[in-house]
């Protein structure tokens, strides 16, 4: 699994026009599944998103987590994370889980942030949508559960 997590002062989606979803201070996390993942990905990087220290404490380091502040989290289905652009001039996206598999680990991801708090949000899987965030710092980081066992 993938995740570009960006802290923010709040995000939201829209589809069709219509409000889905909307945080306040926290993190945006955009989400690709990738066909060789499973419900291990996904354990791993939801703990390893909650306690991500990027937010800052009194000293205005980056010491503190989003659930040290008590802070929101708005999920995103994302496929295109797993484009490869190497070749040509169209991204390949042959590296990503087919949507039914993408699906159910989109959820045990969400699943698994919201054992550790009630502020989590999402979109909806396989559904064109618009996001908008405030970055906060910006500050972005990129994830990858291949590259953490």
């Amino acid at each position: 699994m993938r995740a570009v997590i960006q802290r923010v002062f709040e995000a939201g989606v829209t589809i069709g026009g219509e409000p889905v979803a909307r945080i306040g201070a926290g993190m945006l996390v955009l989400l690709g599944v990738g066909a060789q993942d499973s419900a291990e990905d996904a354990c791993y990087l939801a703990e390893k998103t909650v306690h991500l220290r990027i937010f800052p404490d009194s000293a205005d380091k980056m010491n503190l987590s989003v659930l040290d502040v008590d802070g929101e989290i708005l999920v995103v289905s994302q496929f295109t994370l797993y484009g490869d652009c190497r070749k040509g001039r169209r991204p390949s996206y042959a590296a990503a889980a087919a949507p039914e598999a993408a699906e159910a680990l989109y959820e045990s991801y969400v699943n698994e942030l919201s054992g550790f708090t009630s502020r989590v949000s999402t979109g909806r899987f396989q559904e064109m949508m618009q996001v908008f965030l405030v970055n906060d710092g910006p500050v972005t980081l990129l994830l990858d559960s291949r590259k953490g066992f």
